[in-house]
């Protein structure tokens, strides 16, 4: 399994509840642009319309040898996951607090995949508790 793409920030800023792995509907030219490493995923996350899946905010840059007229890297892009998932997204989505956050983009058996994390926003002060319990376990290591 090759990745080609992880969302670090977002450990940070959220709690990860449950992953999904769901396939991405790309032309020919975006997947070797991705192969090539030209994929940022920071701000990537999923909505769900008309019962269907779509990532936006993923960023593909255009490959260098096609001839692309009038591409938008940012476009939204469907996702591949069967009803019953997408069914159950809704039903946990709509749960006040809890957001669909792209984490990692990755190839599987020559497929390009998505993870995609039911997550929910940390607040400042977790945040802060987190930081401060890193330090003292560093401390304590070192004091050793």
């Amino acid at each position: 399994m090759k990745v080609f793409a992880q969302n670090r920030k977002a450990r940070n800023s959220y709690e990860f509840l449950e992953f999904f792995e769901a396939g991405i509907v790309l032309t020919g030219a975006e997947t070797k642009s991705i192969r090539n490493g030209a994929l940022s995923i920071i701000d990537a996350f999923a909505t769900i319309e008309n019962e269907e899946a779509i990532i936006r905010e993923m960023n593909i840059e255009p490959y260098k040898y096609a001839e692309l007229i009038d591409y938008d890297p940012k476009a939204p892009r469907k996702l591949l996951l069967h009803k019953k998932e997408i069914k159950r997204m809704i039903g946990l989505v709509s749960t006040k607090g809890l957001t669909l956050i792209a984490t990692k983009v990755f190839e599987q058996n020559g497929f390009i995949k998505v993870e995609i994390a039911l997550s929910k926003g940390k607040k400042n002060i977790d945040k802060r508790s987190k930081l401060t319990d890193k330090r003292l376990k560093k401390e304590i290591r070192n004091y050793k």
